[in-house]
């Protein structure tokens, strides 16, 4: 059983940083990606970051570009999403989310994954 545990979120005022984690167990294959989305009250669910577990290749939101960074630590099966120049638009609940990479593309939109941790808040005050 696929299981995601997400810890890291708080609360920090804007400008500051955050790290969160997602921690992964029970994937049967070597290649998955793992994503990192998030949604604020009275939005949809949005894609913050991805990362593929093999080549470490990545994507970012056009949102988050130059102030997030995204990392696996491949022994620990975990990965990071490091937060950086936060603004109060960061505020949401993030949630990890994982996919078997089907050799194709990173998948992006929430309706490609099927395994889900069960989110973290992250809240930023101005």
């Amino acid at each position: 059983e696929v299981q995601l545990v997400e810890s890291g979120g708080g609360l920090v005022q804007a400008g500051g940083s955050l790290r969160l984690s997602c921690a992964a167990s029970g994937f049967t294959f070597d290649d998955y990606v793992i994503a990192w989305f998030r949604q604020a009250p009275g939005k949809e669910r949005e894609g913050v970051s991805y990362i593929r577990r093999l080549d470490r290749k990545t994507i970012y939101a056009d949102s988050v570009k130059g102030r997030f960074t995204i990392s696996v630590d491949n022994a620990k099966n975990t990965v990071y999403l490091q937060m950086n120049s936060l603004k109060p638009e960061d505020t949401a609940i993030y949630y990890c989310a994982g996919q078997r990479y089907l050799g194709i593309r990173i998948p992006t939109s929430r309706y490609e994954y099927d395994y889900w941790g069960q989110g973290t808040q992250v809240t930023v005050s101005s």
